[in-house]
């Protein structure tokens, strides 16, 4: 047999099924079913929405005779509806992203509603329900199989539900084009970075050697580390304003810090990782932080020490930053 007359056998198959994507078949849409069938890898008994009329149909179109649905598949039963307990639903959408033929609607954090008319009766809104508000009414009284369903309702059904593959689709594609375009600005922007750090080495290392020329002229330009360390060192600067302005207004009620007295060996280490920190980052340390006789290094690594005539003071103690 052919793949033109595998794919032809398919598509008359997929014409004959209920098209409600409900997978019992075992098989995630009706469509990769109807290919297995024509493939002889499935059994022409294994759905349950069509029933036995389903069965005899398969059967025919096939030439095998007619023979039970499979119960491992499920049984033939009225036609149901989803339906959601709008009181208890909590807006998740995962019904809603279930749904095989887009037959719920409703948005984040609101409330959803089943179109009644798009139901196939698929159960695939039930299982990712958190809050347990869907529950399967039967709506076709004592009819089932295909005697609770008719063609044009499961044409428009594949149609729905084709819609829906074709939409996912480009949402995929289109989500995948983000994070690719993602990638390569970072990427592009770690090469520009690696490129200045080069010129501006090159620059330096011609300019310590006295070569003429060697030092290629760089246009001025900042960075993304540079200014993300600015606003860093912005951060940092405007804290400790703030800092200085509350100690200024406690010195002004009489009033000072309670843990400058009795600091612990671990908190006076955090102390001293702090103030390594601001040296680090070029902050100048303001006199008023350090009373005379303090003896605390600069932002240039010197000691400010005391008179020799004057007793040195225990240096104060900063909490953490």
């Amino acid at each position: 047999m052919t793949v033109t007359q595998i794919k032809t056998l398919a598509d008359r198959i997929e014409d004959l099924l209920p098209q409600t994507q409900c997978t019992k078949c075992g098989y995630p849409a009706c469509r990769p079913y109807a290919e297995a069938v024509a493939r002889g890898e499935a059994g022409y008994n294994q759905c349950p929405p069509g029933g036995a009329e389903g069965v005899a149909r398969l059967a025919a179109l096939l030439g095998q005779p007619v023979i039970a649905l499979n119960p491992a598949n499920g049984v033939e039963r009225p036609r149901p509806l989803a339906v959601i307990d709008e009181q208890i639903c909590i807006g998740c959408t995962l019904c809603m992203q279930a749904c095989p033929v887009d037959a719920i609607v409703g948005a984040p954090k609101h409330m959803h509603t089943v179109v009644a008319e798009l139901c196939t009766g698929c159960d695939l809104c039930v299982p990712p329900c958190p809050v347990d508000c869907i529950s399967m009414l039967p709506v076709t009284g004592e009819a089932t199989g295909w005697d609770a369903w008719s063609q044009p309702q499961a044409d428009a059904a594949r149609e729905r539900h084709n819609r829906r593959e074709a939409r996912l689709a480009r949402e995929r594609e289109a989500a995948e084009a983000r994070v690719a375009a993602r990638r390569s600005g970072a990427v592009a922007a770690g090469s520009g970075a690696d490129a200045g750090a080069t010129a501006a080495s090159g620059a330096a290392t011609g300019a310590a050697a006295g070569t003429p020329g060697s030092a290629a002229p760089v246009t001025p330009s900042v960075s993304a580390t540079d200014d993300a360390e600015a606003k860093k060192r912005a951060i940092i600067q405007a804290a400790l304003e703030r800092a200085r302005k509350k100690k200024e207004e406690l010195a002004a009620k009489g009033q000072g810090p309670l843990n400058t007295e009795h600091v612990s060996a671990d908190v006076q280490a955090q102390i001293d990782a702090a103030e390594a920190r601001r040296r680090r980052l070029g902050l100048a340390d303001n006199p008023a932080d350090h009373p005379a006789g303090s003896s605390v290094a600069n932002s240039t690594g010197t000691a400010n020490t005391t008179s020799p005539d004057t007793p040195a003071a225990t240096p104060r103690a900063r909490s953490p930053r």
